[in-house]
């Protein structure tokens, strides 16, 4: 399966509306990216913010599966819609 650009976003948006919901990862978010709460609602439908959300997410292991667990969707889905947004292709060095 892959994702298009707009499915790939509508993830993004599910994976920071999980993000807002957590209280002891939004404040980890907002420091390591330097967003505030309302660059959040300003950059919502920005492909390359959304990606910013998933780069995040896909940091730790953990995070990945407590967020797919929570919302019952497989591992592999968010490093698949990265893929799909702004700056996720993978390069090859070779």
């Amino acid at each position: 399966m892959q994702y298009s650009a707009d499915a790939a976003e509508t993830f993004a948006l599910t994976v920071l509306g999980w993000l807002v919901a957590q209280p002891d990862l939004l404040p980890v978010f907002l420091g390591a990216t330097g967003a505030e709460e309302a660059d959040l609602r300003a950059r919502v439908a920005d492909p390359e913010f959304l990606g910013s959300v998933l780069d995040f997410l896909m940091m730790d292991d953990a995070w990945v599966i407590r967020f797919c667990d929570a919302e019952s969707v497989p591992y592999e889905h968010p490093m698949m819609a990265r893929a799909a947004l702004p700056g996720g292709a993978q390069v090859h060095w070779t």
